[in-house]
């Protein structure tokens, strides 16, 4: 009897090129996802349509749009990075260089230090939208592919950290980038404190603050946890060896839940990427 896992597969195999839900049209980032979920399972071939389609979505500067025919916003480039990385095929070596040259050059905007806003504003790393302010999702993606390409002790990579570091909540976890506004401390979310402590993974300075989000993230996740924050949350936690010991049970539940629903590929692919237990390839 095949296990849920090769089923999986088997639907993102003929569904690589994808939009968020299922009949959408397909956008990058959800095809992104999945062409590192079948490559890192493996699937090298069922991969190429997405890798394909990845380049189709490449602007001549070398960012990669949210959808073909939509160059902006730019922040799925890091995914694009991540993907032709993973597959290691030199057919898409230019468009990787392009890539990582493109989010080189995106900056997100600073200000003064204000009593208002808990982090610190003068640091720059990735926006959603040139033009605009730093947030921890963008940024965890931008780290986690300048990582994987090598690209560790760049200048940008290091900033960016100690961004990661500086958004994180008293107490643990973060959110999508604020910490303390006008004198309230914010609550933290799994998914963008999954994604951060995936690119924080091997950082040793911010230790503690880094442990604290571990640690919240590991009391605050469980098989209700909604599939993308589950997904995001347990590749977070694996990056500094704390999975839960049900993290294989709550997947497989995951995967129920998903295929229960008209099993939407972006969801299928981030549970197999959960599966992995990892994002990105060992440089």
């Amino acid at each position: 009897m095949r296990g849920w896992i090769d089923i999986a597969l088997e639907h993102l195999a003929g569904h690589a090129v994808c939009g968020y839900s299922p009949g959408q049209a397909p956008a990058s980032e959800p095809t992104g996802l999945a062409a590192m979920a079948l490559l890192l399972h493996g699937r090298t071939a069922a991969a190429q349509p997405a890798l394909r389609h990845l380049a189709e979505a490449q602007c001549e500067a070398g960012g990669v749009g949210i959808r073909r025919g939509e160059p902006n916003p730019q922040w799925p480039t890091s995914l694009a990075i991540l993907a032709w990385q993973t597959s290691q095929d030199v057919r898409y070596r230019e468009n990787l260089h392009k890539a990582i040259d493109s989010l080189l050059a995106v900056r997100g905007e600073t200000m003064p230090r204000t009593p208002d806003l808990g982090h610190d504003t003068t640091l720059s790393a990735w926006p959603w939208v040139a033009g605009t302010h730093s947030w921890v999702e963008p940024t965890a993606l931008a780290v986690l592919s300048l990582k994987a390409v090598g690209q560790s002790e760049h200048p940008r990579t290091r900033e960016a950290v100690r961004m990661l570091i500086d958004r994180q909540i008293p107490g643990g976890g973060c959110n999508y980038g604020n910490t303390f506004c006008l004198g309230q401390k914010l609550r933290p979310h799994a998914q963008p404190t999954g994604l951060a402590l995936a690119a924080l993974a091997g950082e040793s300075k911010g230790a503690s603050r880094i442990t604290a989000s571990v640690a919240w993230l590991a009391r605050n996740i469980d098989a209700r946890t909604p599939v993308q924050s589950l997904c995001w949350a347990l590749i977070g936690l694996a990056a500094h060896g704390a999975a839960p010991k049900n993290a294989d049970s709550w997947l497989q539940d995951a995967w129920r839940r998903v295929s229960d629903r008209g099993v939407s590929s972006y969801k299928t692919a981030l549970v197999l990427l959960a599966a992995k237990k990892r994002l990105q390839i060992a440089n």
